[in-house]
């Protein structure tokens, strides 16, 4: 809500403030960009090393159907985004065209900047991270696990405190340039139009899910879906997959999934499957890079989903932990400069509850498949 009220306010007083004061915000925007940037090696090594060693510890067979299930459901949904973005936005969005906000001609300049430079690039960011957490997930590494399950609680508050609460602010100053540059109507109106198809799309992966689960399974999908809707709804308001667990558990049990299966499978994929938060991250990739002319390569559109796919293995079940871990990626493999990962942002998180409750409700169907497999497997 509050990054809706943030992007109305600078879509309306872009018009309205003095330049000097619009100049404030484009300080602020400066300062926090080049920390945003500073932090994002960080917040990969942060997040991605625990997660990929903890999920190989005790990688039993349970865990790794259930990873594997988790990731599979990931990659459909962002390869259906691709395929349905691809085919509908060059039409929805042919009229719309914004240049790279920091190369107008007409910008709100910031009265200073300070330089934050990484301590190292995305990429090596990422490389180091799938190495150690490998490492740590084969190999007997108390101490060195500690580290960086205690990094992990540093970059957590660094998001949680020194993040999320200034984005607001960070897409306010974001629009208020842009209606002092005249890009504002252009960039709204795709707001809504992307908006439109993903939540379109999520509902045509939920329906997808459940119908695979209830032929796994042998029962009504329309009936398993009806069952976990409380769980949608709890997400839809708390935009959390973390927060929804509880109701998320109680309505699997309501499925016939044991006891035991729902309480491994539902904690785990709320960290592990954000199939919707990947339909959402791919669409709007998709559609920012077609309104600025960027070309766009189905091979590299392939990786980046693959990779997305891991990199969503470490995202925090909190309100927008998932585009947070996605802008390594975003940088790394399509080259979203920090205008690009701001506009991701505010697209992402002003459609939070959405792609969020798409997951909760795709962990309920994971935990149906997980159920039949290992009763069979028991059997």
């Amino acid at each position: 809500m509050q990054i809706i009220i943030a992007i109305f306010l600078g879509s309306i007083l872009g018009n309205v403030l003095p330049e000097q004061i619009g100049r404030i915000f484009s300080t602020f925007n400066s300062v926090f960009g080049s920390f945003l940037s500073f932090s994002i090696p960080l917040i990969i090594i942060g997040l991605i090393v625990p997660a990929i060693g903890n999920i190989g510890k005790n990688a039993g067979k349970l865990l790794l159907i259930t990873t594997a299930i988790a990731y599979g459901s990931t990659l459909f949904a962002g390869f259906i985004s691709y395929g349905v973005s691809y085919s509908i936005f060059p039409s929805i969005l042919s009229t719309e065209s914004f240049e790279n906000i920091s190369e107008n001609t007409r910008n709100l300049v910031p009265f200073f900047e300070i330089g934050m430079p990484p301590l190292f690039d995305v990429m090596s960011a990422l490389i180091l991270s799938f190495l150690l957490g490998i490492t740590i997930s084969k190999n007997d590494f108390p101490y060195l696990e500690g580290v960086f399950n205690e990094f992990q609680k540093i970059v957590m508050s660094l998001i949680n405190k020194a993040i999320i609460p200034f984005l607001p602010l960070f897409i306010f100053g974001i629009f208020l340039n842009m209606t002092y540059n005249g890009q504002v109507f252009a960039v709204l109106d795709t707001f809504v139009k992307i908006i439109g198809v993903i939540f379109v799309l999520h509902i045509f992966v939920l329906l997808f899910q459940y119908t695979i689960a209830g032929v796994v399974s042998k029962k009504n999908p329309l009936t398993l879906m009806r069952n976990m809707l409380p769980a949608y709804f709890t997400a839809l308001g708390t935009q959390s997959s973390a927060a929804a667990i509880p109701i998320t558990l109680k309505q699997t049990l309501k499925n016939d999934v044991n006891p035991t299966i729902a309480g491994f499978t539902i904690p785990l994929c709320a960290t592990i499957h954000l199939g919707g938060s990947t339909l959402k991250i791919v669409a709007c990739a998709i559609a920012l890079m077609l309104v600025q002319g960027t070309t766009i390569d189905p091979l590299q559109i392939v990786g980046f989903i693959f990779m997305l796919g891991i990199a969503m293995v470490a995202a925090p079940g909190v309100p927008g932990g998932a585009i947070m871990a996605s802008l390594g990626v975003l940088h790394s493999i399509l080259g979203f400069d920090t205008e690009q990962q701001s506009l991701m942002i505010a697209l992402y998180i002003a459609m939070d509850s959405f792609g969020t409750a798409c997951n909760v409700m795709g962990d309920g169907a994971i935990a149906v498949i997980v159920n039949k497999i290992s009763s069979k497997s028991i059997a």
